[in-house]
């Protein structure tokens, strides 16, 4: 492996945002963006695990791209309750009895129980929204690893191809946001966003020689749940690395609720303008 990409979480609007920075890529730097895209790795968590599946199903990104513009969706609208699902993830971070900070795992675990209890709608409804807007369920040649949280233990799980899983339920289970969608059952076990455990799992990239990681946050945002995206960075040393995340026009578009459909267009044109301004960058790290 020398290349790897690595996408990560962000809702409606994330897998908007990336599949745009992707194409503004493309729009500089035609075979930059191939080798991005043939990467010998790829890292998807929440939203990035959408994107990944995307580009890896052999349909152009253009016509990926193209499709975040389009007023018509398989994509489901949901009610999003900031404020509920903010004191829900608070609670879990208050200290145990004796007065200790939870570790990463035991907060983890105590979202997890509160995805498991939250009412939301059914497993069932949620995979076939992912099979009917997904271009491909099958799992790609390419070295995928797509992340979750098993709600019981907290820890992280990789799904890749020779996992026995379908690509379908790892998807829902990697897009599976506490409190707003059900957690995925796999073998008997239940999982949930692969990103309360990092925005990103950007450790997963371990091993390249270059590493692209492309988040819809801004660069430096703190974590709660595990190791920041800036401190997995550094364990990735010697390797190339950029990383491209959110601009203050990204963040404009992604607005309040970056679960809207709302979100999609004016994620996507945002996210093209910060790939065009990167491909420099990244074109210059990856030589």
């Amino acid at each position: 492996m020398t290349d790897a990409l690595v996408l990560g979480g962000g809702g409606v609007a994330g897998v908007a945002w990336e599949l745009g920075v992707l194409q503004g890529i493309a729009d500089e730097d035609p075979q930059l963006a191939s080798r991005v895209l043939g990467a010998g790795r790829i890292v998807g968590t929440s939203a990035g695990s959408s994107v990944a599946v995307q580009i890896t199903s052999g349909t152009p990104l253009e016509t990926l791209y193209a499709a975040q513009l389009a007023e018509e969706t398989e994509v489901i609208e949901v009610g999003f309750d900031a404020s509920a699902m903010i004191a829900g993830w608070t609670a879990a971070l208050q200290p145990t009895a004796d007065g200790t900070p939870p570790e990463p795992a035991e907060i983890r675990r105590r979202i997890g129980a509160m995805a498991v209890a939250a009412p939301t709608t059914d497993e069932a409804t949620r995979l076939k929204m992912h099979e009917a807007h997904l271009p491909s369920t099958r799992w790609p040649a390419t070295d995928l690893a797509i992340t979750a949280v098993d709600v019981e233990t907290g820890e992280l799980v990789v799904f890749r191809r020779d996992s026995g899983v379908r690509l379908l339920d790892a998807v829902t289970a990697s897009c599976a946001v506490p409190g707003l969608w059900p957690p995925t059952t796999v073998g008997g076990r239940r999982y949930m966003d692969g990103g309360m455990r990092s925005v990103a799992n950007v450790d997963l990239a371990a091993g390249a020689d270059h590493v692209l990681v492309v988040t819809p946050q801004r660069e430096g945002a703190p974590s709660a749940f595990g190791p920041t995206t800036a401190e997995q960075i550094a364990g990735l040393a010697p390797a190339k690395v950029l990383l491209i995340g959110a601009d203050d026009a990204s963040i404009e578009a992604f607005g309040p609720n970056p679960l809207s459909l709302t979100t999609r267009a004016p994620s996507a044109i945002a996210g093209r303008a910060v790939g065009r301004r990167q491909a420099a960058a990244l074109g210059a790290l990856w030589s």
